[in-house]
Parts: C-alpha cells; sequence; structure tokens
C-alpha cells in the first residue's frame, strides 16, 4: 500500500522486514535516519531476534558485520562518505571472505573541504572493492533493491551495497510501497550461509594464501561477479511476481529506441534527465535516457544492447577520477562500437543541483556535434579566478 513516507524510514522497514539478525551501525549523515530507525523497531519490538549493536565507528561497523555474517547471521549496516572509506580495509575483508553483507551506503561526497551533500564519489571510490553495487533511481527502487539485495548476496555468498542519493533521497518524502512482510517472507528465504565458525565444528577462515593460489582466489571472486549478472535479471523477475511491480536489475532504457543520442547515468539524476528529455523530443530531438542499476558487476552486454545504434553517449558522471576523467565513462569506452562518439559531463558534484536548464543546454550542445570530450556542467569561472588570485 501506498504511504507518505521519509526514503530512510522507508529502506529501514524493508530492512527489517528482511528479518536481520545483526544491525551494527555508527551515524553519519545522511543515513542516520536509517539506522535510527532500525534501532526504534528492535527496541520497540517489532523488529525481533535481531541485536543492534552501537559501534565506536564505521570500521567497527564493518568488522562487527564480518564477525556476525562469519557466526552464521544475517548482517546488516549503513554509511556514507567518510564513514564508507574509513571501513575500506573491512570491505575487501568482507568481499574476500564471501559474506553476504548488505549495507545501505547515502551517497555523499568526500572531503576535504567538508561537503555533506550528494554526489557518487564515496561508493566510486569503492567499485573495486569486490562489493556489488546497485544504484536507486527513486525511493521506490531504494526499498525493493534491499529485498533483492539480500537474497542476491546469501545466493551468491557475496556482500551488496546498496546506493541510494543522500538527502535527495534518504530526507524525501514521497509515495513509497514499502515491501509486505509476508511478501518479503515469500521472496526471501531464512537464510542458509555457507561457511559458520562454530566453536563446536573448529574451521579457519580467511587464512593466509600465498602466490600459488592468490590468483585464482581472485579468479574465481570476479566469475562470482559474473554470475550476479545473469541472475539479476531472474531475481527482478521473480521479484515482479510477487510485489507485482518491476525492478530494474541492470538497467533503464528510456526513450532509447529511436534515439541518435543517449544519456547515461545513475541514481535520482534520471528523473530530471526524463523530464529534460521529454522536452527535447517535443522539439524534434531523439534523445533517451540509460539509467544503470548495477555499476558492479559492469553490465556491459544489457548497456550495448540498450544502446542499440545511436550515434553518440553522454554519461552524466557524479563522480570523477582527478587526472583521469569519468569513471563510468571508462568502463563504458571499450563497451561501445569504434563509431560511435562519447562524452563525459560531469555534474552535481558536493550537492549542486542539476537542472533541465543546463541538462537542455548541454544534450542540445552534444546533439549538434559542439560538446567538448569532457565537460564539467555549470563550471563556475568566476570562482576559478579567485582560486588562481590567491596567492601561494
Amino acid at each position: 500500500m501506498l504511504s507518505q513516507i521519509e526514503g530512510s524510514r522507508a529502506v529501514a522497514e524493508t530492512v527489517g522486514h528482511c528479518r536481520p539478525q545483526v544491525i551494527c551501525a555508527y551515524p553519519i549523515s545522511p543515513q542516520t535516519h536509517i539506522v535510527e530507525a532500525l534501532s526504534a523497531l528492535v527496541k520497540s519490538g517489532r523488529l525481533t531476534a535481531c541485536e543492534f549493536v552501537n559501534v565506536e565507528s564505521e570500521f567497527a561497523a564493518m568488522s562487527v558485520a564480518i564477525g556476525a555474517s562469519a557466526a552464521g547471521a544475517r548482517a546488516y549496516t549503513a554509511t556514507a562518505s567518510q564513514g564508507l572509506l574509513y571501513m575500506a580495509e573491512a570491505l575487501y575483508n568482507a568481499s574476500g571472505l564471501g559474506l553476504p553483507i548488505v549495507m545501505t551506503v547515502a551517497n555523499r561526497a568526500i572531503g576535504a573541504p567538508i561537503n555533506i551533500w550528494n554526489d557518487h564519489s564515496d561508493a566510486m571510490s569503492q567499485r573495486d572493492s569486490g562489493w556489488i553495487q546497485l544504484y536507486a533511481e527513486d525511493n521506490q527502487a531504494a526499498a525493493d533493491l534491499h529485498v533483492l539485495a539480500f537474497r542476491l548476496a546469501e545466493e551468491l555468498s557475496t556482500p551488496v551495497m546498496v546506493c541510494m542519493d543522500g538527502f535527495v533521497l534518504t530526507h524525501a518524502v514521497e509515495a513509497v510501497d514499502v515491501p509486505s512482510q509476508a511478501a518479503v517472507d515469500r521472496f526471501l528465504p531464512a537464510f542458509q550461509p555457507r561457511q559458520v565458525l562454530d566453536p563446536d565444528a573448529p574451521l579457519t577462515i580467511g587464512a593466509m594464501v600465498g602466490p600459488e593460489a592468490f590468483t585464482e582466489v581472485r579468479y574465481l571472486a570476479h566469475t562470482n561477479q559474473l554470475r550476479a549478472l545473469a541472475r539479476l535479471p531472474e531475481l527482478a523477475d521473480q521479484f515482479a511476481a510477487t510485489f507485482h511491480r518491476d525492478l530494474d536489475a541492470l538497467v533503464s532504457p528510456y526513450r532509447c529506441d529511436d534515439a541518435s543520442t543517449v544519456v547515461v547515468a545513475l541514481g535520482s539524476v534520471l528523473g530530471t534527465l526524463k523530464d529534460t528529455v521529454d522536452g527535447m523530443r517535443t522539439a524534434g530531438m531523439p534523445i533517451g535516457v540509460l539509467g544503470l542499476t548495477a555499476f558492479r558487476p559492469f553490465p556491459a552486454a544489457a548497456i550495448k544492447t540498450a544502446i542499440g545504434a545511436a550515434k553518440r553517449i553522454v554519461v552524466l558522471e557524479r563522480a570523477f577520477a582527478a587526472g583521469a576523467g569519468g569513471i563510468v565513462s571508462a568502463d563504458l569506452a571499450p563497451v561501445l562500437p569504434a563509431d560511435r562518439e562519447l562524452y563525459t559531463v560531469v555534474a552535481g558534484l558536493g550537492g549542486r543541483p542539476v537542472t533541465r536548464d543546463s541538462l537542455r543546454e548541454t544534450l542540445a550542445a552534444a546533439f549538434a556535434g559542439r560538446l567538448a570530450p569532457l565537460t564539467f556542467l555549470d563550471l563556475d569561472e568566476r570562482l576559478l579566478r579567485a582560486a588562481e588570485e590567491v596567492p601561494s
């Protein structure tokens, strides 16, 4: 049933319906409302058979999740920005051990300078950590992807991040059909861990691996991620049959069938892009939008199919690699045929608004062949000149 609910609360209610057994959390904006709501569910008794662990840091949060998962519990945590970076060492441990932990990342810029607003710098910085990364376009997708994430993580025994834009989604109140407990129970079986640390049956996990086998370990981790490419659409079909609504698990094409220009993006900016493209279509410009839900593993084949015969591909990046360029663009370039034009537009860093007017102007330039290969949307030349004038 649809209800007006804050995005963070919708995610917390949904995670609670997934019946986690251990939740470990350290508050950092903009994810704090999620774990606050979950702690209230545990304290009130609405979420039973769950231990809520207050920890002293984000590194401790992931460490507790690792210990809980290794001991056979369904484990969950949430973080953002510097908090995600603080747990980076433990992220690699979780994926290397094959532990099916689910974590919400409320995407936020990385400092310095300090910035608490939204972009994708935090999750993108951990793109090679071995975690599956799924990005939500809106709060309905954010809630639904958590149910999918627990199922996928536990089937493949690998950790999953669900990324939702900080403040833009986490603090937005909108209509969401929060998955019911009965429906979640039908879709998500009880957790059956593949490996359990048990004093009565001692074993070792995460032991030292030398040069003779380390490559094989990494190869198996890679192939496990690739298995997710095949499994995600299947799970999305099962989700639709259970919850009676669609869920895009890999990509979400919008008006791409006859498009000569396709804009690729992740997260909440897709809504603004679709509105912009609708207006440009009215003016006779065949432009489409391709949303990426899965970023890791990278859905190369699905992207290539969705892009079709489009001549120009514009990647709207909410993060970038300083000294190199677009992050998503770098992954996308090898997928494209040699005759396609690829443009990178860096937009919305640190929460700067991405407006329809700016997008319309930029996409019109791409359509006319006037867009530079790398563009920073709404770059303030005045600020740049002022910075150059500061004495060193």
